[in-house]
């Protein structure tokens, strides 16, 4: 996370919502430290800024981005 590359994120809410964008890891750690808290907060994303309802996030998931391609590679 050190080098500032945005990361793939999936937010879960309670009712099985999913929100999925690309986020920046200075903009993670600021969610992180929200969550647990009541109220809003903006999040920006890659592509727009989404208004979370803190209290309705059951999950935060960061994708390693370690993909491979093909058996064994």
């Amino acid at each position: 996370m050190a080098d500032g590359k945005p990361l793939k994120v999936s937010i879960g809410f309670i009712g099985s919502q999913v929100l999925t964008g690309r986020i920046a890891p200075r903009e993670l750690a600021n969610l992180r430290d929200a969550l647990g808290s009541e109220g809003w907060r903006d999040v920006r994303l890659e592509d727009g800024t989404a208004a979370l309802d803190l209290t309705k996030v059951v999950y935060v998931l960061v994708d390693a981005e370690e993909h491979q391609v093909g058996f064994g590679a």
